[in-house]
C-alpha cells in the first residue's frame, strides 16, 4: 500500500471515529434520560436485551456461536463481568451526574488502560508516558474537585467505572483470536440483563412499563450504540490505531455540547481545566507510543 493510499485509509478511518464518537454522545444523552425517568437497572436491562438480540443474530450470519463455554470461563468471563459492572457504574452515572462531568472523566479511560497494561500485561511504557498518566490522574482530581465545598460525590461513580472499564479493555486483549467480535458484543449486552435486574434489587425498584415516549428514547439509544460500535470497529480496522486513537477525545466536544444545548448544562471552569489536562495528557501519550513504534520499525 502506498502512503498515499495509507493517509486515504486513515482520514476515512479519523471520519469514522469521529462519528462514532458523536453517535456515543448522543446515545448518552438518551439514556441520561432513560435513566432520570425509568429505574436506572430497568434501563439496562431493556437496552441489553434488545442490544443482544440485534449482535446475536450478526453473530449467527458470521456462524460464531454464542451459547459456548468460552464466555463462562477465563479471561472472556472476566471481560463480561467487567462489562456488566462498568454498564451499572456508569448508567448511575449517567442518572445523577451532569453529563458534562461524566464526560470529562471517561476521557482519561485511555490513561488508565496504559497504566494497567505497565503494571499487569508487562507493556513497557517510558517515564514521560508516566509522567502523562500522572498528569491525567490529576486532571481527574481537578475535575473531582474534592477540596471545594460544592463537590459532587456522583462524579465518584464514573472514576470507579473508568477502572473498570480499563479491566474489560486489558481483559479483550488477552482474549483468544478465535473468539469472534460480535460473539464479544453479545456477550457483553447479555451481562447487561442480570446487571440491570441486580441493580433494581439493590435499589429496591420494581419495573415501569415505559411510555411511548420513553420507548423512543431507548429506541434512540439502541440505535446510537450500534451505530457508534459499528463506526468505531470500521475505524479500528481501517486505520493505523496510533493515528485514529486520538480521534476519541471528540467524544468530550460532542458531549459537552449535547449537555449545553439538550439539558441546560453550563460545565464549570474546573470540569473545563480538568479536561483539557486530561485530554491532553492522553494525547501525548498517543504520541510518545507512535513514536516508539516508529522507531522500533526504523522509520523517521
Amino acid at each position: 500500500m502506498t502512503s498515499a493510499e495509507t493517509s486515504r485509509e486513515n482520514t476515512r478511518a479519523a471520519a469514522l471515529m469521529t462519528g462514532s464518537m458523536a453517535f456515543f454522545a448522543v446515545e448518552d444523552l438518551f439514556l441520561k434520560r432513560a435513566a432520570e425517568a425509568l429505574p436506572p437497572g430497568e434501563v439496562l436491562m431493556l437496552t441489553g436485551g434488545f442490544g443482544a438480540v440485534v449482535f446475536w443474530i450478526l453473530a449467527a450470519s458470521r456462524r460464531q456461536a454464542i451459547l459456548s463455554l468460552d464466555a463462562l470461563h477465563g479471561v472472556p468471563l472476566l471481560r463480561n463481568l467487567s462489562e456488566a459492572a462498568a454498564a451499572v457504574l456508569y448508567i448511575v452515572a449517567l442518572a445523577f451526574a451532569p453529563l458534562s462531568m461524566t464526560s470529562a472523566l471517561l476521557q482519561a479511560s485511555p490513561l488508565v488502560v496504559t497504566a494497567g497494561a505497565a503494571l499487569f500485561l508487562g507493556e513497557t511504557v517510558g517515564w514521560r508516558r508516566w509522567a502523562s498518566i500522572l498528569a491525567g490522574f490529576a486532571g481527574v482530581m481537578v475535575i473531582l474537585s474534592p477540596w471545594d465545598a460544592a463537590f459532587d460525590p456522583t462524579g465518584l461513580f464514573t472514576v470507579a467505572c473508568v477502572v473498570v472499564l480499563a479491566a474489560r479493555d486489558l481483559a479483550t486483549r488477552a482474549m483468544p483470536a478465535r473468539i469472534g467480535t460480535f460473539q464479544v458484543a453479545t456477550w457483553a449486552y447479555l451481562a447487561l440483563v442480570p446487571a440491570g435486574a441486580g441493580l433494581m434489587a439493590v435499589m429496591g425498584q420494581s419495573f415501569v412499563v415505559p411510555t411511548p415516549g420513553q420507548w423512543l428514547g431507548l429506541s434512540g439509544a439502541l440505535v446510537m450504540g450500534l451505530f457508534g460500535y459499528y463506526a468505531v470497529v470500521a475505524a479500528m480496522r481501517l486505520g493505523e490505531v496510533s493515528v485514529v486513537a486520538p480521534f476519541r477525545y471528540t467524544r468530550l466536544v460532542f458531549a459537552l455540547l449535547v449537555a449545553m444545548i439538550f439539558l441546560g448544562e453550563r460545565p464549570s471552569l474546573t470540569t473545563l481545566i480538568g479536561a483539557a489536562i486530561v485530554v491532553g495528557s492522553g494525547l501525548y501519550a498517543f504520541a510518545r507510543e507512535r513514536a516508539r513504534r516508529l522507531k522500533e520499525a526504523g522509520r523517521p
